[in-house]
């Protein structure tokens, strides 16, 4: 006959033994960074103006209180051109694709570029997921952005994961690249703006302090933007419609609403006209 005893101390080990062994890891999830704050959060309602490329001249008037200009053509000159008028200026770039006009693209591996982004020639999406890759690089962008004076970034084409890039990109590795983001713009006193991506608004809107669209009243989404109205961060909208009750509808939302309504040429390469 067994030894009871000894029959219950190897049931005991055998169970200990059995936790004890390695389980499959899950797949890492998004962790929404701690709000260090950026050195400048801005507020709904402000008046503003959004040109990339052509020749520029600042409001004659100063009644412009937001530039929102292209991070490596805009020099730290006109940033401070723009500050002694007493207006914040944003620095845009793209994330979500590389640009083959920049001056860093050789600095991009070749895997993290995927298919070109037909609608725009010139573009590559790139592979988000590849934080180790892209966010030194992202980084490197930020820090000019400051260095030239600029009080916030538009990181554009975040909704990269919508669309065919070549990459198997889920919503869930936006985020987790959106909040690596966030945490670097904060970290050099920087605000953030989220482009679009009206889908990603119910996670960023808490975290991001602005918001920049295009055509959302022509495509029917404002009110997917409110969120960051509610939470008193402007949502600066382009509409690029020469539609007269498309006009209507986005002045009638900034007047009752608080959206920065702009009418512009798709390319943003020359005047912008606000709301009459």
């Amino acid at each position: 006959m067994p030894n009871l005893k000894n029959l219950a101390w190897i049931v005991f080990i055998s169970l200990i033994l059995v936790s004890c062994q390695t389980l499959p890891e899950a797949a890492p999830q998004p962790t929404q960074p701690a709000i260090t704050g950026a050195g400048w959060q801005p507020e709904k309602g402000l008046t503003w103006r959004i040109q990339y490329q052509g020749d520029f001249s600042p409001d004659p008037q100063g009644l412009v209180q937001v530039y929102n200009l292209d991070l490596f053509v805009t020099s730290a000159e006109l940033v401070a051109q723009l500050h002694e008028q007493g207006a914040r200026v944003i620095c845009y770039t793209s994330v979500g694709t590389l640009e083959d006009w920049t001056p860093d693209r050789d600095a991009f591996p070749a895997e993290v570029l995927g298919k070109p982004y037909e609608q725009w020639p010139g573009e590559t999406w790139l592979d988000l997921r590849r934080l180790e890759l892209i966010m030194p690089l992202f980084n490197a962008r930020l820090d000019l952005c400051r260095q030239k004076g600029f009080d916030g970034v538009d990181p554009d084409n975040l909704d990269a994961w919508t669309n065919d890039t070549g990459f198997k990109l889920t919503r869930e590795d936006t985020l987790r690249f959106a909040f690596a983001l966030a945490d670097a713009a904060h970290a050099r006193g920087l605000a953030i703006g989220l482009k679009n991506s009206p889908d990603l608004v119910s996670d960023l809107a808490d975290v991001f302090d602005f918001m920049v669209t295009e055509e959302a009243f022509e495509q029917g989404w404002s009110d997917l933007a409110l969120p960051f109205l509610q939470a008193n961060k402007p949502v600066f909208a382009i509409e690029y419609s020469r539609d007269l009750m498309v006009r209507d509808i986005a002045c009638r939302a900034q007047n009752e609403q608080g959206f920065s309504v702009l009418f512009a040429d798709v390319l943003l390469d020359g005047e912008a006209l606000p709301c009459p």
